[in-house]
């Protein structure tokens, strides 16, 4: 089969997980949300630290509010979605998430503060 034109020869693959605000999230006095903020930063930050997260934020401006932020993996989906899990925020129902792969060009992406590889490379099956 004929590669199409401008289709990468390789893909690195990246563990991705958006974090939401669902519909039923419980309302929290001021004070608890302020304190479940601060845990949910504590948190990202230590899975930064054991070099399970590499690339972590919040949204600005978005089409859809419910999109709370980003983060990339430097594991599987399975593995993500066990941390995401553990997320003070997710625990307490503030926030849920999504986990997928992102698949972009070989090279299109690096993260500098981090030691080794992240994701995979694969091809497109012909």
């Amino acid at each position: 089969m004929t590669r199409v034109p401008n289709v990468p020869e390789a893909f690195d693959v990246y563990t991705v997980v958006v974090l939401r605000r669902p519909d039923d999230a419980p309302e929290l006095p001021d004070d608890e949300l302020e304190d479940l903020q601060t845990q949910h930063l504590a948190y990202r930050a230590e899975l930064t630290r054991q070099g399970a997260l590499v690339a972590n934020g919040p949204f600005g401006d978005q089409s859809d509010p419910t999109y709370r932020g980003m983060s990339v993996f430097a594991c599987g989906p399975d593995e993500a979605a066990r941390l995401s899990e553990a997320d003070p925020s997710v625990q307490a129902g503030r926030l849920s998430f999504d986990v997928m792969e992102w698949w972009v060009a070989e090279g299109s992406l690096a993260f500098p503060r981090v030691a080794g590889a992240v994701g995979s490379r694969r091809t497109m099956p012909d």
